[in-house]
């Protein structure tokens, strides 16, 4: 594997969710460099040496309601 995707989204509570597609790894964070800091521990936790990816990649989505 050379890279993993992350998907992140605002969670409804304030700071952000990561999940990760194909792989069951979980985390979530305050802001976005704490969130690239746990990513990067959680994927390092994840997978052996040999197995790790190389590249991680953050998908971040936010959702906006406006009145119309």
């Amino acid at each position: 594997m050379t890279e993993i995707h992350f998907v992140v989204e605002e969670a409804p509570e304030g700071g952000y969710v990561a999940r990760a597609m194909g792989a069951d790894i979980f985390t979530e964070a305050d802001d976005i460099p704490s969130l690239h800091a746990r990513v990067r521990d959680a994927v390092q936790c994840h997978f052996d040496d040999g197995q790790r990816p190389s590249l991680i990649r953050l998908h971040i989505t936010r959702e906006e309601v406006l009145a119309a």
